[in-house]
């Protein structure tokens, strides 16, 4: 198993994640709309209009809530990239919890 390690680390030096860059993510996730995130596409979810990403809006909220925030529209983007960002929202909080956490084991083990 070490061995498949060492070689998938030097086939993939630019994966190593930094505690800074960690930080920079973070940043960037506080600074995005807030949360949740819904991909809305046109066929699927509603029957007119564009694809959007609706912002604020809890599970079981009124798309009417005055918590809503504003919708965001990505031009050119394919509907499989609208969900991707649009849970990417959701994502990145559970993933940098989860790196952080499999840090502290590796750290704690050294």
């Amino acid at each position: 198993m070490r061995n498949r390690d060492n070689v998938f680390k030097r086939s993939y030096p630019q994966l190593k994640m930094t505690d800074i860059e960690l930080i920079e993510i973070e940043k960037r996730l506080k600074n995005a709309s807030k949360g949740p995130w819904k991909s809305v596409i046109e066929g699927r979810d509603h029957t007119s209009g564009d694809d959007f990403i609706m912002t604020g809006i809890g599970q079981g909220e009124d798309i009417w809530s005055e918590n809503r925030g504003k919708d965001i529209y990505v031009t050119g983007a394919t509907k499989s990239d609208v969900d991707f960002i649009a849970n990417a929202r959701q994502d990145i909080p559970k993933l940098l919890d989860y790196i952080r956490e499999l840090k502290s084991k590796l750290d704690n083990k050294k």
